[in-house]
């Protein structure tokens, strides 16, 4: 019947598969904005150079609904401050959902471009950001669910699974002897990692000194990064600098305040050591005012305060052209699919077991969409 058919009549089919797309394509709108908030009870915190995390933590879960069926999700989260969720759900619901109604998901950066132009008196850095971050990462939820592709696949994939190194040397309370602090190392090892991430800068550099020999002696041959969340001034993070990279650690991560960018770019010059900063950073803006400089080897950024998909892609493609590396700030499904579409991409942060772990590399999940909700129904 169909050979008889001219081309005409062929496209007229009404559930020809491509006719179908092609209308879903024209048709699929963001028609509703649901969000969750989930405060977790206190637990024991722990502790790096700076702050206390642990004891208040929440997380807001956005839904994106589309006439299609498809729902696009994110999550967002908070390790320390205690209304943080609550004024995100409010931003959410009130601010981004009349931006967001009716938009078509396959346009993200033309989204971007409107939550930044709606949002930008109030500023977008922030928990604003975390906002606009959580939205493109729900979108772009939407456009690989609707292509049935993974978003790593569909950006261009660069890698089918991605390094990883486990945050697990923080400081904890009745610790002096370290022995929950070489556990939790252990534990770390014990679960296939190849490269782990201590806390450094609490105490003096004796105290680091003896905390980095503890995991050397754990770790063997493995790499070590260390973490020193902003604490030190310029003298401070020299002179440990030029401490940690005698000791042959991998890199040396946010020994400043993130604003400090001159402070970065002369540490820079003057330690061999690989320096890694990023996850206080805001928007390409911010990261490219660092790269510029040339203030890191290494740019980490953080999901909730760089951005989602679209803003990752533009930080790494600046930092890939000026020679620098990529590592992420934080796990989860969201940011494996970004970083296995980066090809100067070096490791994703994580910790705890790994379902999907073999020689220290998580394989890419490959569920279409983010990963980041409950598995659709085809």
């Amino acid at each position: 019947m169909i050979a008889n058919m001219n081309r005409r009549s062929l496209l007229s089919l009404p559930l020809a598969p491509f006719a179908l797309a092609a209308q879903q394509r024209k048709t699929l709108k963001i028609v509703g904005l649901e969000t969750d908030l989930v405060i977790n009870p206190p637990r024991r915190p722990n502790y790096d150079a700076l702050q206390q995390l642990g004891i208040h933590s929440g997380t807001v879960t956005l839904r994106l609904k589309t006439d299609a069926g498809i729902t696009g999700y994110a999550t967002s989260s908070f390790g320390a401050i205690q209304g943080g969720p609550r004024v995100l759900r409010a931003i959410l619901e009130e601010e981004v959902k009349p931006l967001i109604l009716n938009q078509d998901p396959a346009f993200p950066k033309k989204i971007r471009a409107d939550l930044h132009r709606g949002l930008q008196y109030q500023g977008l850095t922030g928990v604003t950001q975390f906002a606009i971050a959580a939205t493109d990462i729900a979108v772009w939820d939407i456009v690989g669910k609707h292509a049935n592709l993974p978003v790593w696949r569909m950006l261009g994939a660069y890698r089918d699974r991605m390094p990883v190194y486990s945050m697990c040397g923080w400081y904890y309370d009745n610790d002096d002897d370290l022995s929950q602090y070489k556990k939790e190392i252990e534990n770390a090892l014990g679960h296939g990692y190849q490269a782990i991430k201590i806390k450094v800068g609490r105490h003096s550099l004796a105290d680091d000194e003896g905390r980095i020999k503890v995991a050397q002696d754990l770790a063997g041959k493995r790499r070590i990064m260390l973490d020193a969340n902003q604490v030190f001034d310029r003298n401070e993070a020299l002179r440990r600098g030029r401490v940690y990279q005698q000791m042959g650690i991998f890199w040396y991560e946010e020994p400043l305040p993130p604003h400090d960018m001159q402070g970065y770019a002369e540490l820079a010059a003057a330690l061999d050591i690989r320096l890694a900063t990023g996850e206080n950073l805001y928007t390409k803006y911010q990261f490219n005012d660092l790269i510029q400089r040339r203030g890191a080897d290494i740019v980490q950024p953080d999901n909730r305060r760089a951005g989602g998909v679209t803003e990752w892609l533009e930080i790494a493609a600046i930092a890939d052209a000026a020679g620098m590396s990529l590592a992420s700030h934080g796990g989860g499904s969201a940011n494996m699919n970004m970083l296995c579409a980066i090809p100067n991409a070096i490791y994703m942060e994580t910790g705890g077991p790994q379902k999907r772990m073999v020689n220290g590399e998580v394989l890419a999940p490959e569920a279409p969409g983010m990963s980041t909700g409950p598995i659709e129904a085809a």
